[in-house]
């Protein structure tokens, strides 16, 4: 039959050339993405109508894409992934075409996309009717953007206008050694500026993972990657109309964490890592880490607190002393935004020392993306905890979700220090001229110090200006957060009318 044959004949050539490229089948690929049994192909039978170049003589079905929906711990994904084998993955008319169909499916149903993405580009056999059909996916990219998640999986070549889809989904998985992405390949690069380079070192999963950004997640194989998807999807809603799926946990909502006073030192200036404090707080310990080798000054992750999905932004003493600069400010932002797109409360836990200084700094734009991060917050209508476990000094504090700039509530730990800057800095700039004319400048300087920390950086400070709603004890920051967040359920927000507002780019 026909359909036998699209599904086991010229449609599913050998694994032969799939296994020499160390990549799994396409069909290898859905059953681990999809619960079994679950997946449902539509157009199977699809074949392209091009002709010239031997085109018409090589017609075989799916054009080199499958497409479908399927279950994902019991609910519906719809998918689309290219087949390497037929003409190498690559897009020409029929393949959008059936690609389109199944977008504009998964956004009126209010049901998440997952592109598994293997493809040679555009079919240059077709021209530029495979130029529009690109077109095409990337105009629903953004009609889709914040109605449903989107997931970009590459598994493969992704180059030139393909990768502009990924850039627009919400998410970009990377395998190691399989995966590459980039504008213009290594045959190019070496032509136009004579540079030798490999397609790892130009657009591998480590370059995107760690230098570009390009990617939030980069895994050792395709099983691996495709379990991670899974979990990322339990944790997301279906759409922008439903909230994030709760789920039962046997982890008490006040357990008390009295780890917390040995993770995080008193001494300001002593390092550790703000993933042992998601650790503490999170329902089981459990929480899932967005671009962690990017922009590792700030960590971004999605996690449950009493069994609702959260999503946290935390500056991350361990790297760079949890300053906020460049590529911190965009990969939270962009976090921060997703979070608020889909209903996913927010909680901000701040160390900040401020931004980073530095001529590279200003004059690659730290002042227009560091209001990326503001903007993002300043947007967001989904509940907003703010908890400050230890300094949040300059811009950075303000920046960092502060509630002057909307935050429902901020909490603080007693060993916290709110203010302009650092105790040093301010009296030198405070007290300048009367150090200079002391007899001994350095107990002078000492003095003036301990004198302003104790006026204006106590604990306490902020909150008699109702800066901060409490200060807590560390040990019950889950019980004060799970409590707050379940209060905040029920908070709805006005915002005034407006087409879009324009964010800083």
């Amino acid at each position: 039959m026909i359909k036998d044959q699209a599904r086991g004949g010229e449609a599913r050539p050998a694994k032969d050339p799939q296994r020499a490229r160390g990549k799994l089948t396409v069909d290898e690929r859905l059953d681990l993405l999809f619960d079994p049994g679950t997946f449902t192909e539509i157009e199977p039978l699809r074949r392209h109508r091009a002709s010239g170049f031997g085109m018409e003589n090589r017609r075989p079905y799916t054009d080199g894409v499958i497409t479908g929906w399927g279950k994902v711990h019991g609910r519906t994904v719809f998918v689309y992934a290219h087949d390497f084998r037929i003409f190498g993955g690559s897009l020409g008319e029929a393949h959008a075409q059936k690609i389109h169909k199944l977008m504009d499916l998964a956004m009126t149903t209010g049901a998440p996309l997952v592109s598994l993405s293997d493809g040679a580009g555009a079919r240059i056999q077709e021209g530029v009717t495979a130029l529009a059909g690109y077109g095409g996916i990337f105009q629903r990219n953004v009609q889709a953007s914040g109605v449903i998640p989107q997931i970009s999986v590459i598994l493969g070549p992704c180059a030139g206008g393909a990768t502009y889809s990924p850039a627009l989904t919400d998410f970009t998985f990377m395998v190691s050694g399989i995966s590459q992405m980039y504008i213009t390949g290594p045959n190019v690069v070496e032509a136009v500026t004579g540079e030798k380079i490999s397609h790892d070192e130009l657009g591998g999963a480590q370059v995107h993972g760690t230098v570009s950004g390009a990617a939030g997640f980069v895994y050792d194989n395709e099983t691996d990657c495709l379990e991670e998807v899974r979990y990322l999807l339990s944790l997301l809603p279906a759409n922008n109309r439903e909230s994030p799926p709760d789920l039962a946990t046997a982890d008490p909502a006040d357990r008390r964490c009295e780890a917390l006073l040995d993770i995080v030192p008193s001494e300001l200036s002593r390092s550790y890592d703000m993933r042992e404090v998601l650790h503490e707080i999170a329902d089981d310990g459990d929480f899932f880490e967005v671009h962690s080798t990017w922009a590792t000054n700030v960590v971004c992750a999605l996690t449950r607190i009493d069994g609702q999905v959260v999503g946290i932004v935390a500056n991350q003493p361990a790297s760079l002393a949890g300053v906020l600069d460049i590529n911190a400010s965009e990969k939270a932002a962009r976090f921060v935004q997703f979070c608020d797109g889909f209903s996913i409360p927010l909680v901000t836990l701040v160390d900040v020392p401020g931004f980073l200084p530095g001529r590279d700094q200003e004059h690659a734009g730290i002042i227009r993306h560091g209001a990326k991060l503001l903007y993002a917050y300043c947007n967001a209508t989904v509940p907003r905890i703010q908890v400050i476990l230890r300094k949040a000094y300059g811009g950075a504090y303000i920046v960092m979700d502060s509630r002057s700039i909307g935050a429902d509530l901020s909490f603080a730990w007693p060993t916290n220090e709110i203010a302009v800057m650092g105790a040093e800095g301010a009296a030198n700039v405070v007290f300048r001229k009367e150090i200079a004319a002391a007899d001994d400048p350095d107990s002078a300087r000492v003095r003036l110090i301990r004198e302003y920390r104790q006026e204006l950086m106590h604990p306490y400070y902020a909150a008699e200006r109702g800066l901060v709603d409490d200060v807590i004890d560390p040990a019950e920051t889950r019980a004060v957060l799970a409590r707050s967040l379940a209060m905040l359920r029920a908070k709805t927000a006005k915002v005034p009318y407006r087409k879009h507002g324009n964010l800083p780019m």
